[in-house]
């Protein structure tokens, strides 16, 4: 128990700092590499710090008043034996690392799996039976195909996201917008349990903290932060998953959209967002054929020992076709199609010889499926 709160306290003391929101939470991590050096950090060490304001100074040099309330929250997360991840761990969740205001720290239930990549489902609390039918279709067949299903435990489009990946027996996590002591919506119960069992739920609200409607826009940056694309299935103009899906474009992940009826009010959100450019979803392989190379970078993983030594590293051993894809990409970007269709390359090669170049620093992936050379190969 000791060391429980001596590794999580100085985390938990500097949440209770007011006015430190999770931007400059990360700032200061970055400058001082630990919260027990912020804590230890001097006035005019802390003022030196972009943009800190007085109030944050103060609260951060008088910190032991927060103290007490830091210990009661470890108290009840160590009674629930409840789990936490930092920004300084090796697991805390890469991409969600990415996103300008991370949570310093996120508490879960269940076991972290950084190894395959994560897509959101998203949509209406009262989606339709076509809504339903089809969250649950698309989370399957993704599940099977090697993505961990991210959504938020809501009722309606949500909910099925989480049970199509269960069904598939494949893993899911959800992110609330509520304390993990505060299962929300009630009915969910056996749900949230079972998801804890097979994947995670995360949350970065105070255990016993209760389904306000503010934090479910605050909890939908981490649904888009840890996700390498969202799926809004089915959304009302006015949407928390349109807010999903506007941040997942902000932070430079896909965005898809499943078209609806258009006399139906609860796909104008979908709508609106094909409009503005979202990919059109109308199977799982809509979404695959855009993000082939978090697949690829799957399979190279998971493949055995003994077949790995008999392959070369990389796709490499073409060096004709290699040098031809260089020469076609240039510093501004230019579509995966583009370069199929000059290469006379087929698909599977593309992709794999992108991979390769990208990890290899080469060349640089934009949203959409653009490449573009990488600024020191120009």
């Amino acid at each position: 128990m000791h060391n429980f709160f001596e590794k999580y306290l100085s985390w938990f003391t500097l949440r209770e700092v007011p006015f430190l929101g999770n931007m400059m939470y990360k700032k200061l991590i970055d400058q001082f590499q630990s919260p027990e050096n912020i804590l230890r950090a001097s006035k005019s060490q802390l003022g030196m710090v972009d943009k800190m304001s007085l109030k944050i100074i103060n609260g951060i040099t008088n910190h032991k008043v927060f103290q007490d309330m830091a210990k009661k929250e470890l108290e009840l997360i160590l009674k629930k034996n409840i789990q936490i991840v930092t920004l300084n761990d090796s697991t805390y969740p890469v991409l969600l690392k990415q996103i300008p205001d991370p949570p310093p720290f996120l508490t879960y239930l269940g076991k972290l799996d950084n190894s395959a990549p994560c897509i959101s489902i998203i949509g209406s609390r009262n989606a339709t039976s076509y809504g339903l039918s089809t969250s649950e279709n698309l989370s399957y067949k993704l599940s099977q195909k090697g993505f961990q299903i991210v959504s938020g435990l809501a009722r309606g489009v949500d909910t099925m996201a989480h049970k199509g990946a269960l069904k598939a027996n494949k893993k899911t996590i959800a992110v609330l917008g509520s304390g993990l002591n505060k299962i929300y919506p009630r009915e969910n119960k056996s749900l949230f349990q079972a998801i804890a069992k097979k994947g995670v739920v995360f949350s970065e609200f105070k255990a016993n903290t209760e389904p306000f409607p503010a934090n479910f826009p605050i909890r939908n940056r981490i649904i888009a932060g840890l996700s390498c694309g969202s799926i809004v299935v089915e959304a009302a103009q006015r949407s928390g998953s349109l807010i999903t899906a506007r941040l997942a474009g902000e932070y430079n992940r896909e965005v898809f959209a499943v078209p609806g009826n258009i006399r139906s009010k609860k796909s104008a959100g979908t709508h609106s967002l094909l409009k503005q450019g979202a990919k059109l979803v109308e199977n799982e392989m809509d979404i695959i054929d855009e993000l082939p190379h978090f697949i690829h970078a799957k399979k190279e993983n998971s493949q055995p020992d003994s077949l790995q030594k008999q392959k070369p590293t990389h796709y490499t051993s073409d060096k004709t076709n290699r040098h031809k894809l260089i020469d076609l990409i240039e510093p501004y970007p230019v579509h995966v199609d583009v370069l199929i269709e000059k290469s006379k390359m087929n698909t599977s090669q593309i992709t794999s010889q992108l991979l390769d170049l990208e990890l290899e620093g080469i060349v640089t992936r934009h949203q959409g499926n653009y490449y573009s050379l990488s600024e020191e190969y120009h």
